[in-house]
């Protein structure tokens, strides 16, 4: 049977890689919605390379009406949407006190209200006819705050927030559409080569870093499978269960390494152009792998036990983990 699905943020990292992914399914219908029209067709090309159908829908999340109308488009063409992915974001590196109000404004509309406009796009036509999967990328930083990085984690934790309720809300109604969400770690993706810096130097994901393709897989698996959630990545499982035991101790080890962490040596050039107003790849396609494919992982253990869970993998997951942050912690 054919299936349908919506990713936004579809023309470049992560959401062309969960596109790719889906494509390679085969019998699928996918909608795939961003603001990059040279980046969306390339998408588009690729998904019907691997045989699957393709519609591009250059749209800006944080424009509800644009995208409902854009998931009316979708339902016109393929048929009724099965699986949504809210996965469009766009972010500010810097301190607080140097980024403007209007900048986290910004964020906050298309990387949380975004996934609130999605979510109910998706419902909207999914809950009449008591069917469908929602599933919203999230990540390790919408659990833990790191510096320079407050209007993607604020953003970020909205999103963990509106899916907590969410979840509430449809197990009140027993609804059979069924909400997860996936928590991501540093990723090699274009997203670095365009946030808006007030940073000196050209920034870098927090290492170690995974190739989009492994988010992708990860997407694709909860699109399939009734998990409520899935941590993708070592990284994530230590930043969130660091947090959640020792929050002054993240802190800490933040304060110290959180700066240089996310910068090369590398300085910023003048007049760099970024993707927070405006799209980058409206006439260009730039691909959807970011510049770090030398340090980047392929494949993540531990998203391998977290889908294969049992006694025996939860044990070994936890004690890798732990091994992981007292390994961190001694750094």
């Amino acid at each position: 049977m054919t299936k349908v699905v919506v990713i936004t943020g579809a023309s470049a990292g992560v959401g062309r890689a969960i596109a790719r992914r889906f494509a390679e399914d085969g019998d699928v219908c996918i909608g795939l919605i961003a603001r990059g029209e040279a980046g969306l067709r390339a998408t588009a090309e690729e998904v019907t390379r691997a045989g699957a159908r393709a519609l591009a829908l250059p749209c800006d999340v944080s424009d509800a009406a644009a995208l409902d109308d854009a998931a009316t488009r979708v339902e016109a063409e393929f048929g009724p949407i099965d699986i949504w992915v809210n996965n469009a974001m766009t972010a500010v590196l810097g301190e607080v006190m140097d980024t403007s109000a209007e900048e986290f404004r910004r964020v906050m509309e298309v990387t949380f209200l975004g996934s609130v406009h999605g979510a109910q796009a998706a419902l909207r036509r999914m809950e009449p006819r008591g069917h469908g999967t929602i599933v919203q990328v999230g990540s390790a930083l919408g659990i833990r705050g790191i510096p320079l990085q407050a209007t993607y984690c604020a953003a970020k934790h909205a999103v963990q927030g509106f899916f907590e309720s969410l979840r509430t809300e449809l197990r009140h109604r027993d609804s059979p559409v069924h909400l997860c969400i996936v928590q991501l770690p540093g990723l090699n993706t274009t997203q670095f080569s365009w946030v808006r810096l007030h940073v000196p130097n050209e920034p870098q994901p927090v290492p170690p870093i995974y190739q989009p393709e492994v988010a992708a897989n990860a997407v694709h698996w909860a699109a399939h499978h009734k998990r409520r959630e899935l941590w993708v990545g070592f990284p994530t499982v230590y930043t969130i269960i660091g947090s959640r035991v020792a929050p002054w101790l993240a802190e800490w080890y933040l304060a110290r390494t959180g700066f240089k962490g996310q910068q090369t040596d590398k300085p910023a050039g003048p007049g760099r152009p970024d993707y927070l107003e405006h799209a980058l790849d409206h006439a260009e396609d730039h691909g959807f792998h970011g510049s770090f494919d030398d340090q980047a992982h392929s494949r993540s253990p531990q998203t391998w036990l977290a889908r294969h869970r049992s006694p025996l993998s939860a044990l070994a997951g936890a004690a890798l983990a732990g091994a992981a942050l007292a390994a961190k912690r001694a750094r």
